[in-house]
């Protein structure tokens, strides 16, 4: 498929009309609103399924260390195929390659359930969350660059605020909606994995039915160059390497998700739904801070607020990590802070998206794309590996009398510390990050 001039790139913005100043007039895009929804059923699918594997792990080996594999079995997918996928991405169709990913996440969940019914070895576990990662690595990519052709280039810093938004609502429901089926379940998870097949499978009758269709003007042959094209893009634009890097390291050393299931069980005795209740916490506050920021201009100086925001992160992280107290005030307290974690950070996710897309011509935006998902994936991944690391190796009971509880302890208050660090090494660094204004 070829397409025209007009097709290649986000068109150039003209002066908004009065009407599309309204938060909510992207949502008039009929193909728009098919993705986002879509996207939405997918993400609450895949958050039931990740709380539920974390649990099934922790309730099956009673160990943090198969909690760390898990994020390695996601990364590894992500290292190895980054390239060609986002050569994909700008090479062949995004919306095909939208929907055979979706397909193969569906199979992957169908794998899960059987292996969690018949309660196979963990190892087969391990196996479908490798394929679940191989498909995400090409889904992404397409996924990203695709949406920026569904809204003018005017409506995308909103566009990105809603798509983000409806990922961290699928995040507040998607840990409750999990402990909730795991209790009717009797414990097990195999129909949380089956949930989110049939999630895909609707998530995939939707973007079918979008209109839009990404053309190729003219395919580029799979060569080293044009594999490292994203890279090479990345590392020439300051703005965007340094922004990068920073929500890399940021979420690398601060996230704490992965040892929330010791903090319920092993800290404030919460059992799944205190799980649920911690999972929550941090899209609860992604989730206001969207609605806040769809409804308020561009930020105007985006630059220094994203650096303010990670080193707010870093510090909520610590606090948290620190609550060790079983009661109830504390484990509110516990929630309030991840729910500050999550408001800042959405702050940072909405900068990185629109920044990487804007700045990006479109016969390039899936190979940069593509490099922006290897940052952000691997960080996600590759820190619940550190965090799960950390907290088996610091496991010695001097907290609470609980050796897990002190490795976790240890793991969180350590990565927070890291992430303030990171900030300010990268606002030394790279002091185009500090000044730039406003995002639009």
């Amino acid at each position: 498929m070829h397409e025209s001039e007009s097709e290649e790139r986000l068109p150039e913005a003209p002066p908004p009309k009065p009407g599309d100043e309204h938060p909510y007039v992207v949502l008039r895009n009929a193909d728009f609103t098919r993705y986002l929804i879509g996207r939405f059923v997918a993400s609450l699918g895949q958050q039931m399924l990740v709380v539920a594997i974390d649990w099934e792990l922790y309730e099956r080996t009673h160990s943090a260390l198969p909690l760390a594999f898990v994020g390695l079995s996601l990364m590894i997918p992500m290292i190895l195929f980054t390239l060609p996928a986002g050569h994909f991405a700008d090479t062949f169709n995004r919306k095909k390659i939208i929907l055979v990913s979706t397909l193969v996440l569906a199979l992957s969940s169908v794998g899960l359930t059987l292996s969690s019914a018949l309660n196979a070895p963990i190892a087969w576990i391990y196996v479908c969350l490798v394929v679940i990662g191989t498909a995400r690595t090409f889904l992404w990519p397409a996924s990203a660059a695709f949406v920026t052709s569904l809204v003018s280039r005017h409506q995308l810093a909103r566009a990105v605020t809603f798509t983000s938004g409806t990922f961290q609502i699928s995040s507040v429901v998607g840990p409750a909606a999990c402990g909730m089926v795991i209790v009717l379940a009797h414990h097990t998870a195999w129909a949380v994995y089956a949930l989110n097949a049939l999630a895909s499978l609707i998530c995939l009758g939707l973007v079918w039915q979008i209109k839009h269709v990404h053309k190729i003007k003219k395919p580029e042959p799979m060569t080293t160059r044009s594999l490292v094209e994203g890279f090479r893009f990345v590392f020439d634009n300051k703005i965007i390497l340094g922004t990068l890097t920073l929500d890399m390291f940021a979420v690398l050393l601060g996230g704490a998700v992965t040892l929330l299931p010791i903090y319920a069980k092993d800290i404030f005795h919460a059992g799944p739904s205190g799980l649920g209740w911690l999972r929550d916490a941090m899209p609860v506050g992604a989730v206001i801070c969207a609605v806040i920021i769809a409804h308020r201009q561009p930020l105007q100086k985006a630059g220094r607020t994203m650096l303010w925001c990670v080193a707010i992160f870093g510090a909520a992280t610590i606090g948290m990590g620190l609550i060790i107290i079983p009661t109830a005030p504390w484990f509110w307290l516990a929630l309030a802070l991840l729910a500050v974690a999550g408001a800042v950070d959405q702050v940072s996710v909405v900068v990185r998206q629109t920044l990487v897309q804007i700045l990006t011509p479109d016969e390039k935006r899936g190979r940069v794309s593509a490099v922006n998902s290897l940052f952000i994936g691997t960080s996600n991944e590759l820190g619940g590996f550190r965090s799960g690391i950390v907290a088996y190796l610091f496991s010695t009971p001097t907290f609470l009398g609980n050796a897990n509880a002190t490795g976790a302890i240890v793991s969180v208050v350590s990565g927070g510390i890291g992430t303030i660090l990171v900030v300010l090494v990268v606002a030394w660094l790279w002091p185009e990050i500090r000044k730039f204004g406003k995002l639009e």
